[in-house]
């Protein structure tokens, strides 16, 4: 098997991460591999914002979490209620991805430049998780203030962040996979 099917199918959702923050060439290129995501018609209307300053993280996810306890779902807000609730699991680099609003298929191309982003970062043996809960940082005004400070471009909405860090231990055990979900065609 060659090394990009090794890498998609080693490549696992990290929730534990060394406090030791990314090197600057390793960061550099797991954002260059997001540039080259496929994207509709190569408009590329995607912007990232990356993260490395804890505080504001650790801010972040209090306002974050203040809105998942009100947004009445139940799920997530058992999750949040734990006391060790991290939205981002304490990874030391976060990489937020918004888009256009006016773009079409913007939640798709930003979707495969997350893609690009974990598989950059699984072949430099750092982990990754792509959150979609981080869009409640946007979910009140107190939140929405963030976009400016974070230096996101008026007219771009949230489609989800990735978490980045040293992994603390191996991979995850591969979860089963569903191979009833594929039929042909022929």
């Amino acid at each position: 098997m060659n090394e990009t099917i090794n890498t998609i199918k080693n490549r696992r959702s990290i929730r534990q991460y060394k406090a030791e923050q990314l090197t600057d060439s390793e960061l550099q290129h797991i954002l260059d591999s997001a540039l080259y995501a496929p994207n509709a018609m190569n408009q590329q209307k995607w912007h990232f914002t990356v993260i490395q300053n804890k505080d504001m993280l650790d801010r972040m996810v209090k306002i974050i979490k203040e809105n998942i306890m009100n947004s009445g779902n139940e799920f997530l807000m058992q999750r949040a209620s734990a006391p060790d609730y991290h939205t981002f699991y304490n990874a030391p680099t976060v990489i937020l991805i918004s888009g256009d609003e006016k773009a079409q298929w913007i939640q798709i191309d930003c979707g495969l430049a997350a893609q690009n982003i974990t598989l950059a970062a699984e072949s430099l043996n750092i982990g990754s998780c792509v959150i979609t809960s981080s869009g409640f940082l946007f979910a009140s005004e107190k939140g929405n203030q963030f976009k400016k400070e974070l230096g996101i471009p008026e007219g771009y909405s949230h489609i989800c962040t990735v978490a980045l860090g040293y992994k603390t231990s191996e991979n995850p055990a591969v979860p089963p996979r569903n191979k009833d979900v594929i039929n042909y065609v022929r």
